[in-house]
C-alpha cells in the first residue's frame, strides 16, 4: 500500500479539523501511487483525498502545483480543486512533511480505453491548454529531452545492457531529441504525465484528471505526443490505430495543431518515449533483486519509440 507515513485516528481527526469540511467519518489507505502518502478521507460532509508528500516533491514547487489545480478548476476542467485549510494555505506541514487536502471526483480509470474516451481525453487535454495559457506561474519541465539524456548517460551502456542488450543504443536516439529546438512552439501550463491511470471516466465521459505532479510551462505538442504515446498502443504493445485517430481529432476538435507542431510531431513522440525508458531504466537499475517491487520495462517503451521512428511521419500527417 502506498502509505509510507502512518496517521493514527487522533491524528487525522486533528487534520481534518483545520478544514471547513465537516467531522472525520473514516479514512482509508490508497495503494495506488508510489510517491505519496494517500487516504481517502470522508467527512460528515462529503468526499475528500488526503496526500501527504514523501519524496519526488520539492516544497517549492507545491504552491504551483496545487494553485495550477484550482486555476484550471475554477475554468471548468475536470481537474480537483485544492481545500484551502481555515487559514486560507493550500498545504499544511504535518510531522516535517507537506499534506493538502483535495476535493474527490467519481470515476475509474480504463484499462482498455475505447475510441469514444480516446477523443473525450484528447478534448479535454486541449481544454486545459487553453485554460493553463494564462496561469500566473510558471515551473520548469525537470523531465525534459536534454535531462532524459542525463538520466540514460548516468546508467552507463554497461547498466543499461544490463536490462536488454538493445537498450544501450537508446543513448543515441536520446542524444538527437535533446538536439530538437521546441521552444518555438506554443506553450501553455500542460499535465506532462496524462497516462490512463491519471484520467477517471465514467463511461466515455472524463470526470476527473489527477495527478498533476510532473506539470509544467512548456509545449503543448509534448502533452499531446505524451499522452498519445501512453494511451495508443495496447497490453501487447501494438498501436491502435482507431484510439491515435481518435484522440489526435478530439484534441484539434477544440485547438487545431499549428503547422509548425505538426512537422515536429512524430519526432515529438519519440523523445515523449525516451523520456519513460529513461525513467524506467533508472528505477530498475535502482531496485534491488530482492526488492518487493515490480519493475516496469523500459522496452515497452523502446517498441514505442520504434513505431514512431517508422511511421510518425503517416500518423501525424
Amino acid at each position: 500500500m502506498a502509505v509510507y507515513t502512518h496517521l493514527g485516528a487522533e491524528e487525522l481527526a486533528e487534520l481534518i479539523a483545520q478544514y471547513d469540511v465537516g467531522e472525520l467519518v473514516s479514512a482509508k489507505g490508497i495503494a495506488e501511487g508510489v510517491s505519496n502518502s494517500n487516504w481517502l478521507i470522508e467527512t460528515s460532509r462529503g468526499r475528500y483525498i488526503l496526500t501527504m508528500y514523501e519524496r519526488r516533491i520539492e516544497l517549492d514547487d507545491l504552491p504551483y502545483f496545487l494553485g495550477l489545480l484550482d486555476h484550471l478548476s475554477a475554468k471548468g476542467c475536470p481537474v480537483p480543486r485544492t481545500i484551502h485549510d481555515r487559514e486560507g494555505a493550500s498545504f499544511r506541514m504535518e510531522n516535517g512533511k507537506a499534506v493538502a487536502l483535495i476535493e474527490f471526483l467519481p470515476g475509474v480509470s480504463p484499462t482498455r480505453p475505447s475510441a469514444e474516451q480516446a477523443r473525450a481525453v484528447g478534448e479535454v487535454l486541449a481544454h486545459l491548454h487553453l485554460a493553463g495559457g494564462d496561469f500566473s506561474k510558471t515551473r520548469d519541465n525537470t523531465m525534459s529531452f536534454a535531462d532524459n539524456l542525463a538520466v540514460l548517460e548516468n546508467c552507463g551502456r554497461a547498466g543499461l545492457s544490463l536490462i536488454d542488450p538493445e537498450l544501450p543504443s537508446v543513448i543515441d536516439a536520446a542524444q538527437a531529441a535533446a538536439g530538437l529546438e521546441l521552444d518555438g512552439l506554443p506553450r501553455a501550463n500542460i499535465h506532462a504525465d496524462l497516462f490512463p491511470d491519471n484520467v477517471l471516466m465514467l463511461g466515455s465521459e472524463v470526470t476527473g484528471l489527477i495527478d498533476f505532479y510532473f506539470a509544467c510551462t512548456g509545449p503543448m505538442a509534448l502533452d499531446l505526443a505524451t499522452t498519445h504515446a501512453a494511451w495508443c498502443f495496447d497490453h501487447e504493445n501494438k498501436y491502435c490505430a482507431q484510439l491515435g485517430a481518435a484522440m489526435m481529432a478530439g484534441y484539434q476538435s477544440v485547438r487545431p495543431l499549428a503547422l509548425e507542431e505538426r512537422k515536429l510531431l512524430p519526432e515529438i513522440a519519440k523523445g515523449a518515449c525516451l523520456r519513460f525508458v529513461a525513467s524506467r531504466a533508472e528505477d530498475w537499475l535502482d531496485t534491488p533483486d530482492d526488492a518487493l517491487v515490480t519493475r516496469k520495462d523500459p522496452m515497452q517503451f523502446v517498441s514505442r519509440w520504434h513505431y514512431y521512428d517508422e511511421f510518425g511521419a503517416q500518423l501525424f500527417a
